[in-house]
This record gives C-alpha cells, structure tokens and sequence, in this order.
C-alpha cells in the first residue's frame, strides 16, 4: 500500500467481511460504495445468501483448533475479545453476543471419540486451561434439559457464539445510517482502484474484495465446500450454550437461537453443489438431535438450508495487500471465529499501522 490513506473506497461482496469493514471504515470517516451480487436484505433467496447466513454462528476456538491448527486458535481468541468491543457499538441494547462456554458431549458407545477429541485438544494447544472434564452431574448443572445417559464430556469455558443472521441486519441497518452507497444486484470483476460491472467501470483510491465464492471467477485457488444445516423450533427445551455430539462419521453441533431455534449441523462435504439438502443428511441430523434430547421429537423444522463456504487448500484465510486492490477470503467453516482478525488486518494496512494483527498468518 501507498503512504496515502484512501478516502474513496470500493467493497466487492455484502457477507459478514464486506458488511463489517463498511461498517468500520465509515465510522473512520471514509465513502464507501458497497457492491453486491444478490440482494442486501437478510430475506433473500437462499441462493443469493452469503456462507455467513447459513452460518450457526459458533466461535469456538478449541473446537476448531482440533481440525485446524494452533494460529486459527490464536485468533478465535482475539475475536471472543473483539466482538464485544465492536457490538457494544451498535445502536441497539439487543444481545448479540453470548460467552457461555460449549459442551462436548458423547453417547457412551462413543467415548473413544471423546476421549480423541481431548488428546488432539492437549496436541495442539498443549497450554490452554480453560477446558475441564464433567461428568453426569456437571451435564446436568450446565444443560439440564439434555438427555440424562451423558456421563462424560469437556466443557470449553472461554467459547462464545452469535446471532448470526439477527446480527448481519443490524450491521446492514447500521451502515446504512452512516451513509452507505448499496449496489445490490450488481455482479462485479475487481482490479487495483477499479470496480469492472456490466455496463461502466468506476474508479476509487481503494477496492477491497470481499466476495466469497462469487471471486472465484478470478481466483482459480478458491474451492466451495457444500454445508447443510436444519433449523427447528420448540418451546420444549432449552439450551444455553452450543453443544456438539461426538459420533465416528459426523460431529453434530447444535446452537439455541432467538424464538426458541435452534440450527443443527454436522456436514462438510468436497462439493460445489449447491441444490436443497439431502436425504442422508436430514435423516443423520434428525437422528442425532433426537438422541441429545426426546423433547426435540416434537420440534418443528422450519427450513433446511444450504450453502458453500469459501476456502483454500489449507482451510485458512489470506489477505492480499497491493497498490489499490485489498483481497480477502477463506474463512472456510470459520467465518466468525476469524472475520475479527481478518477486518483488523485489513484495517491496519489501510491506515498505515506498523504492525497489522497476525500479519505472519493472514499476509501470505
């Protein structure tokens, strides 16, 4: 980047990056034209919605390390310290954030997965002691409306969660009062300084690309990974916190919601199919929260649903920095545990600081 702060800033992509970064960079006093493919509002057609949509909004730092690595751990720290910090921003006294922990939980034929769970745990964050064993009884104390023959699991004391979809239309409404210039339903190719659309090109100091998938197109490296979740009401249990099954081929997670929600998910399948959820899944999802609790029998499914989470080869995110043109993308399955990180890297090489947030991570 150049010496010269930019003023006249271009973001590609109206996901949680994109709403986000408008979100900060207006507060810092810039213009900001947001372009996005798809509609801007949270009542979109499913196949218009961004992976954070979709999302169940965990950010689970331990629970992510065991299938990642130690860096991605290092960040989902620094965002259950950063969501806070920027929601107690919002003009709104709605709760978006919730710091309750997260229990992992399994059937007793199925200790053997627990009990990986933790050694892989001890492997990659040989230091961290903000996760206990608990028995019955603990289980009982922390979620007292799940199944009684849980008699082990870990309970991960520092894991939060969000509401994700409630919390991307506050932000959309928030830049929108700031001044946004919107550009929905406008498919863009991006180059340094320059937002290509169908019918104009338009100059600005800065691009950042934010786009998701919808970058492929430019960036052969990026890959879709398909995710399926199902989302059922019911006034007959209650959850405070996200709770994961461990199982030999899947590992469920399920998050409460507002209006007694909940979403449920488990899949991470290598494909970029993006039609209505399968068959399999719905029968593995159904099966297993039934088994967390015979009070989800009578939970109503209010939607299924679909998407494909951006990545890599390596499942980690990359922010590009050069002359006119900032990228980022590949959050992968992470999107909340990582977005802090990411936008304050972004930030920090747009203002000149010397020293932008796990650059040795993000900056390759």
């Amino acid at each position: 980047m150049t010496n010269l702060i930019p003023h006249n800033i271009a973001i590609a992509g109206a996901g949680l990056l994109g709403r986000l970064l408008a979100w900060q960079l207006l507060q810092a006093g810039c213009k900001v034209t947001l372009f996005e493919a798809g509609s801007f509002s949270p009542n979109q057609p499913q196949t218009d919605r961004a992976a954070a949509f979709t999302a169940a909004g965990m950010i689970a730092p331990l629970s992510e390390a065991v299938v990642s690595d130690e860096g991605v751990y290092r960040m989902g720290q620094f965002a259950l310290q950063q969501w806070p910090t920027w929601l107690a921003k919002l003009n709104t006294k709605q709760p978006f954030f919730f710091q309750r922990g997260s229990l992992v939980i399994a059937h007793p034929q199925d200790f053997s997965e627990l009990e990986q769970f933790e050694r892989e745990l001890q492997f990659v964050i040989p230091q961290c002691k903000t996760y206990h064993r608990v028995n019955q009884q603990q289980i009982h104390e922390l979620e007292p409306d799940l199944h009684p023959h849980f008699s082990q699991g870990l309970f991960l004391a520092e894991e939060g969660h969000v509401d994700n979809r409630e919390l991307l239309s506050a932000i959309g409404g928030e830049i929108i009062s700031l001044g946004v210039a919107l550009r929905e339903f406008t498919k863009v190719n991006v180059t340094a300084n320059k937002i290509i659309t169908e019918n104009s090109e338009e100059n600005f100091d800065l691009v950042i690309d934010c786009r998701g998938l919808g970058a492929k197109a430019q960036d052969g490296k990026l890959r879709g990974v398909r995710g399926e979740t199902l989302h059922v009401e019911t006034k007959e249990i209650q959850l405070h916190r996200p709770v994961r099954l461990m199982h030999p081929r899947y590992q469920l997670y399920i998050v409460p919601k507002p209006n007694y929600r909940f979403i449920i998910g488990a899949t991470q399948i290598e494909s970029e199919d993006r039609s209505p959820v399968t068959l399999q899944s719905s029968l593995e999802l159904s099966s297993a929260l039934y088994t967390l609790s015979p009070a989800f029998a009578e939970a109503r499914i209010i939607e299924m649903d679909t998407n494909l989470r951006p990545a890599y080869m390596d499942n980690l995110p990359r922010v590009k920095i050069q002359d006119g043109l900032i990228t980022t993308n590949g959050l992968f399955r992470h999107g909340y545990l990582l977005a802090p990180a990411v936008v304050e890297n972004v930030l920090a090489n747009i203002f000149g600081k010397p020293e932008a947030v796990f650059s040795e991570l993000l900056n390759r």
